[in-house]
C-alpha cells in the first residue's frame, strides 16, 4: 500500500484528483465510484477540474434495496448531485435499487463487472472496516450480492433519512472479490472515528473481521488519510 497523509479532507480531495488524473493519463477507461461523505471533496475537485470522462464508463459500488433512482436518498441521486450533473460519462451503471427480481439484478451487475474491468476503484472504509457494504465476516471471494445491513451501518446512515425507520435494511453491493479485480484501488479515510479501522486495514492481520484488510494483498492500492485517521498507525 502507498499511504498518503494529508492535513484534512479538503487536501485529501486534491490528492485524490491527482490519482484520477494519473489514471486517465495512463489510459484508464472504467472507474469504480463510491458514495457517502468521504469522497465528497474528491468529487468537488473533479468537478472543478478539466478532467474529461465523456468517453469513460463508471460503475458504482452499491445501492440501497427498495429505493427508486429518483429517491433523494438513493445513491443514483447522490451521484447526480455530486458528479454526474457536471461530468458526463459515456455510460454510468449503478445497481437498480427497486429491481423486481433481486437475483436477476445481481446477475446483471456481475455481468457488467465481467464486461468492464475497473481500472481505478474509489473506496471509503466504515468504522468496522467494511468496504462497500461488505460487513465483518464477509467472504473475500463474493461478487455482487444483496446484503443485510448491520445495526451499526443502519445507525450511521440514519442521519441521511427523516427517521431511523426510513433507513433501508438491505443494499446491493459489489462483493470483495469484485472489488479486488480492480486494477488499482484508491481508498480515502478522514477523521479520528476511522483510525481503528485504518490501523486494522493497514497493519492488522488479513481477516474477514476487518474486510478492508484484504487490500494488503492487492498489488496497487493508494490510501489517502488525514492526520486523525492515521493517528493509530504505528509507522
Amino acid at each position: 500500500m502507498k499511504i498518503i497523509i494529508v492535513k484534512d479532507q479538503q487536501q485529501g480531495g486534491k490528492k485524490a484528483l491527482e490519482v484520477f488524473q494519473a489514471a486517465l493519463n495512463q489510459g484508464a477507461e472504467v472507474f469504480g465510484l463510491a458514495t457517502g461523505s468521504t469522497p465528497e471533496t474528491t468529487y468537488t475537485e473533479i468537478v472543478k477540474s478539466d478532467l474529461d470522462f465523456s468517453q469513460k464508463i463508471s460503475l458504482n459500488l452499491d445501492e440501497y434495496v427498495g429505493l427508486k433512482a429518483d429517491n433523494p436518498q438513493s445513491y443514483r441521486a447522490y451521484m447526480q448531485q455530486h458528479l454526474f450533473n457536471f461530468k458526463q460519462f459515456k455510460r454510468s451503471y449503478l445497481p437498480q435499487g427497486d429491481a423486481a427480481d433481486s437475483q436477476a439484478e445481481i446477475q446483471r451487475y456481475n455481468d457488467l463487472l465481467a464486461q468492464y474491468q475497473v481500472d481505478l476503484q474509489l473506496l471509503g472504509i466504515g468504522k468496522n472496516g467494511h468496504i462497500g457494504f461488505n460487513e465483518p465476516g464477509s467472504s473475500f471471494t463474493e461478487q455482487t450480492r444483496k446484503v443485510k445491513l448491520t445495526p451499526s451501518t443502519v445507525a450511521a446512515n440514519a442521519r441521511f433519512f427523516a427517521s431511523k425507520e426510513d433507513v433501508p435494511q438491505y443494499a446491493y453491493s459489489m462483493g470483495i472479490g469484485s472489488i479486488m479485480r480492480a486494477k488499482s484501488i484508491l481508498l480515502e479515510a478522514f477523521g479520528v472515528t476511522k483510525a481503528d479501522a485504518v490501523a486494522a486495514m493497514v497493519e492488522g492481520p488479513v481477516t474477514p473481521d476487518c474486510p478492508a484488510s484484504i487490500l494488503q494483498q492487492h498489488p496497487d492500492v493508494t490510501v489517502i488519510l488525514d492526520q486523525a485517521a492515521a493517528s493509530k498507525l504505528s509507522r
